[in-house]
């Protein structure tokens, strides 16, 4: 388990809360607002907020005081307010049964992806069989089967991921690391077939970058956001149709050991670019300035400190 962190820059739920509390109390003074909130820290900047709040018509300004606005009701007003008052949307989940006794929850995206025979899946430790869905209550019935080739999946947030320290400890278990519990047969099985895939994309003394199939590949082991923070930095050293993947940056295939260490050394970390679609996946985004929405995005995208740290480790280079 990793701790649990706060996002930076929450300045939508900033905006939220400005909202929230007008709904609440009817009407606020524009100038003692801040009182709310006793310096808490997301708040002490937040009068830009307040202020396109108030042009936008999300909030109206009457006699030194602020109420709730038209262009507000009309955006969040449905059901009482709801999507105003509930600040995280949780993502679907199906409940998974055997008879009457609960086996566990899943990510949908298993029960819709393509599936060549029975649809099998991995939860307490063991594989089981589809027996039926239930799509309106979100309830999917299962039962046990031996042998292997049940799959699980958990969705992470666009703006999570693969953190820089769960994507070291995995490299760690390449390396030869054993969790400190006790592992079945199953487990055991499945860290040989692991560190027999991996063995050559790691190293001890930093990361490895490898060429294969006329493809040269970083592998970082810097999680999500440290990698999509190093694909803006490497600029055009990297390949700008990649998707972002925790493990791994694929470069341009012409650069060698030399060539990428005097690259390297020039860098500065860069923070990666947003596409504006992106504000549909931050909720309250309507609510904020588009600069400061970006700037949000970009913040929680971003692993600047990893970033830094990968690029100064060494890079050796292995070509197949």
């Amino acid at each position: 388990m990793e701790p649990t962190q706060p996002p930076p820059q929450p300045r939508h739920i900033v905006a939220q809360q400005l909202l929230a509390l007008a709904l609440q109390e009817g009407k606020i003074g524009d100038q003692m607002w801040p009182d709310w909130w006793n310096g808490l820290e997301p708040f002490k900047d937040a009068q830009p907020i307040l202020d396109f709040l108030v042009s936008e018509g999300f909030l109206e300004r009457d006699g030194g005081m602020l109420f709730v606005g038209a262009k507000a009701e009309q955006r969040f007003g449905r059901q009482h307010f709801r999507d105003l008052v509930a600040v995280f949307t949780a993502p679907p989940e199906f409940t998974v049964l055997h008879k009457n006794a609960e086996i566990g929850r899943m990510d949908p995206g298993l029960l819709t992806a393509p599936s060549a025979g029975p649809r099998l899946l991995l939860l307490a430790g063991r594989t089981w069989q589809v027996d039926w869905v239930d799509w309106k209550r979100r309830r999917c019935f299962v039962d046990p089967v031996e042998g292997l080739g049940g799959e699980a999946r958990w969705s992470s947030s666009a703006f999570g991921g693969t953190s820089f320290h769960l994507a070291r400890a995995m490299r760690d278990v390449v390396l030869g690391a054993d969790p400190p519990v006790r592992l079945t047969k199953r487990a055991r099985r499945g860290l040989e077939e692991v560190r027999g895939e991996y063995a050559d994309l790691v190293h001890t003394a930093g990361t490895v970058v490898v060429e294969e199939g006329g493809d040269l590949r970083w592998w970082t082991w810097a999680g999500h956001r440290a990698n999509a923070t190093l694909r803006a930095t490497l600029g055009p050293l990297s390949d700008p149709a990649q998707r972002t993947d925790a493990l791994s940056l694929r470069l341009r295939n012409d650069l060698d050991a030399q060539n990428w260490r005097r690259a390297v050394h020039r860098l500065s970390v860069c923070l990666p670019e947003i596409d504006q679609k992106a504000l549909n996946g931050l909720k309250f985004s309507a609510a904020l300035p588009v600069d400061l929405a970006l700037d949000t995005l970009q913040s929680r995208m971003a692993d600047v400190i990893s970033a830094a740290h990968v690029l100064r480790e060494p890079a050796r280079f292995l070509m197949r």
